[in-house]
């Protein structure tokens, strides 16, 4: 006997949790994105607000890394939604973190990398970042050490190397975003790098290295020469 009070997604819900149980990667990108609306949207269908995201920022990635005031501009997306991807945005970075900050011995700067891509790649402002590292290469702090605007954030030498000298830090690595979508470093990136860099050989502070950022982009001034 079927309820007729149920809402006519309520079967397509099921099925679709029956189908997530059961073999996952049967899914389509839209329909995960169905599940994890309707974990914030019980009570609507969340299959049109699935595609709408999707197709909008290109894909389940895309639409997930999704500035949360953006998402304001999707009709049917209110603060309960925007509140929910803050949420899983927030749990992704501090995934992303984990390999960067659990290891013995950082040997891989690229773990900074993506540590910096998930916490900061998507952001609409820019934001400055650094690890500060142990004489074993060990990541002692991963801080945020200021957040600007869409073009620029304020950053002081000074403030970099008094915190270093706080954690006693043996190293640094720099990392900061560019959410006009290119990693490429500007010359005020070059000229910052340089002061970071002057003012740590003073004190006895290595700059490993310094990322710029995108969601899906890097640029390591290490491995283009300029440290």
């Amino acid at each position: 006997m079927t309820d007729t009070n149920a809402p006519h997604y309520a079967g397509h819900r099921a099925r679709l949790r029956e189908r997530l149980t059961r073999d996952s990667v049967s899914l389509a990108d839209y329909e995960l994105l169905e599940l994890v609306l309707a974990s914030v949207l019980p009570r609507r269908d969340t299959k049109p607000l699935a595609k709408e995201l999707v197709q909008r920022f290109g894909s389940l990635g895309g639409a997930l890394r999704a500035d949360p005031n953006k998402l304001a501009d999707v009709n049917g997306v209110g603060p309960g939604v925007q509140a929910h991807w803050r949420l899983l945005q927030e749990v992704f970075a501090r995934l992303a973190e984990e390999p960067a900050l659990t290891r013995d011995v950082l040997c891989d700067p690229d773990l900074v990398a993506e540590a910096a891509k998930a916490r900061i790649g998507s952001k609409g402002i820019e934001e400055f970042w650094a690890a500060f590292l142990d004489n074993k290469n060990r990541v002692i702090a991963w801080e945020r050490m200021n957040r600007g605007t869409v073009g620029e954030t304020p950053v002081y030498p000074r403030e970099i190397m008094a915190r270093a000298l706080r954690l006693e830090a043996a190293g640094v690595i720099l990392a900061h975003n560019h959410p006009g979508g290119d990693p490429h470093p500007s010359a005020e990136d070059i000229e910052l790098t340089r002061r970071i860099v002057r003012a740590g050989q003073e004190l006895g502070v290595r700059v490993l290295d310094h990322l710029v950022v995108t969601d899906c982009e890097h640029y390591s001034f290490h491995d283009h020469g300029r440290l």
